[in-house]
């Protein structure tokens, strides 16, 4: 049974009681006013893991990941209601439209997540399609005495009102300071941690409300959607680090207020990811987006390989060079696995195959299952058409498509072409020495080279037999 890490709980347990069927998953979705880079896939990798082990589990998996498309300030704890909402500052800056703009980096984030195989929620609301589920919350936390109105149609969460606030973070409400505002402390609010559930506005996305019109705070939305289309009760919550707080702490605090009771039993954070050992963001200039990835002749799954080399919870530092080593990894593992489709089919090799699933289990310990496949990929007392079996069932929790090269004909991996030709060259200079170089840089590649009496022949990853060299 899959356990993992509960940040609230501060221990690993199993996800789900014993005996149980079916699961329930929210995963807090993109804000879609600009594309997602490989760093905001880290979270939806792991989501899609979690369903990935659960499903092999012969588990039920009912996911939700909302898509929020109004309501996120470009300051997130802004509650100024002339703060600028992130798709419309996005909207402004293009000369579109704010539905536009959000329509456009939707379809470009579920385009990049399909490409990573990313199974699909099997809810995915958008927050300006969802509005009327807001305001019927908003409405409740009202009446239950959790929230207030202010005298501009603002509506605030009274914090006071939640004693366990900060069981997910460790930030309680007792220590928690006021926010830096030029003017001082926000007049409307009874305490300076109470945050905004509708904030009155009149300019593009907004609507009507019985406090006037305006849009909602963007903490607010995650609770209504996962409340509607999950219930009250919800196995597990996923996430980003960073959103621990002040987001999935606001969160816990209205879902639980309104439903009156713990709706969420397990929360699970995915820690940051670098690359080059610093945040990616657009001010430090390092933001690689999926199609940075395939623009580098890589393989844009080498990305999903690359996260799984280090542990969900721990920092992890992504480079060009880790990159590329996924993307050659892959490429050999494909090629291994076309190779090993051509013997007679054995029974996997159940004692290898339960340890890496356990791995799998005990916390999603990604890192010691690639060890030990690699063991199994390197152990040739196990039988060719055994060592396909366990690596075919395996990609089904990996996702890695390592089945894609049975039966196709041989490629060569990036700039292999152009060394065979100067190899070639070298041969027929009688320069032996430059011949035996260039060997050695396209066995580095995966390309083995055979010299015959006709010319040099290669086989490369994907491939069967060997093939003359393009002239």
């Amino acid at each position: 049974m899959l356990r993992l890490y509960d940040t609230r709980n501060r221990q690993v347990g199993p996800v789900l009681p014993e005996g149980a069927r079916s699961m329930r998953m929210y995963t807090c979705g993109p804000t879609v006013y600009r594309h997602a880079h490989v760093g905001n896939f880290r979270t939806y990798v792991l989501s899609d893991l979690i369903r990935r082990v659960s499903e092999r589990q012969r588990i039920r998996v009912i996911a939700c990941r909302n898509i929020t498309d109004v309501g996120h300030l470009v300051d997130a704890a802004d509650i100024d209601p002339e703060g600028e909402d992130k798709v419309l500052a996005q909207a402004r800056a293009e000369g579109r439209t704010g539905l536009e703009i959000a329509r456009f980096y939707e379809a470009a984030f579920l385009s990049d997540a399909a490409t990573l195989n990313i199974r699909p929620p099997e809810h995915s609301p958008r927050a300006t399609e969802t509005i009327d589920l807001m305001i019927e919350m908003i409405a409740k936390l009202l009446e239950k005495g959790h929230a207030y109105t202010a005298p501009d149609g603002s509506v605030f969460f009274d914090a006071a009102s939640f004693p366990t606030y900060g069981e997910i973070s460790g930030n309680r409400l007792d220590r928690l300071r006021p926010g830096h505002r030029l003017e001082g402390a926000d007049p409307r609010k009874r305490f300076h941690a109470d945050w905004a559930l509708w904030k009155p506005a009149d300019r593009e996305m907004t609507w009507d409300s019985p406090w006037g019109r305006g849009f909602p705070g963007w903490h607010v939305e995650c609770s209504a959607m996962s409340l509607r289309f999950l219930g009250e009760h919800i196995d597990l919550h996923t996430g980003g680090i960073d959103l621990r707080f002040p987001h999935h702490e606001d969160e816990r605090a209205q879902s639980d207020s309104a439903a009156g009771h713990e709706v969420v039993r397990h929360w699970v954070h995915g820690e940051h990811l670098l690359f080059d050992g610093r945040k990616m963001a657009k001010s430090t200039g390092n933001i690689v987006l999926l199609s940075d990835v395939v623009d580098a002749a890589l393989d844009p799954l080498a990305v999903r390989l690359a996260l799984l080399e280090h542990r969900y919870r721990q920092q992890m530092n992504l480079t060009w060079d880790t990159l590329r080593a996924a993307d050659k990894t892959l490429r050999r593992w494909r090629s291994r696995v076309a190779g090993w489709s051509e013997s007679p089919s054995r029974a996997m090799p159940a004692e290898r195959v339960s340890a890496i699933e356990a791995a799998f289990d005990d916390d999603l310990d990604t890192p010691l299952a690639l060890r030990l496949l690699r063991e199994l990929e390197r152990d040739d007392a196990i039988a060719p058409g055994s060592r396909f079996e366990a690596f075919l069932h395996l990609d089904q929790i990996l996702g890695l498509d390592l089945s894609i090269d049975i039966g196709r004909a041989p490629s060569l991996p990036p700039g292999a072409a152009e060394l065979l030709r100067q190899r070639e060259r070298a041969r027929e200079a009688r320069d032996w020495a430059a011949s035996d170089r260039l060997r050695d840089e396209l066995a580095g590649l995966g390309v083995k080279v055979a010299d015959t009496s006709e010319g040099q022949t290669w086989s490369a990853p994907g491939g069967g037999g060997a093939v003359d060299v393009p002239r």
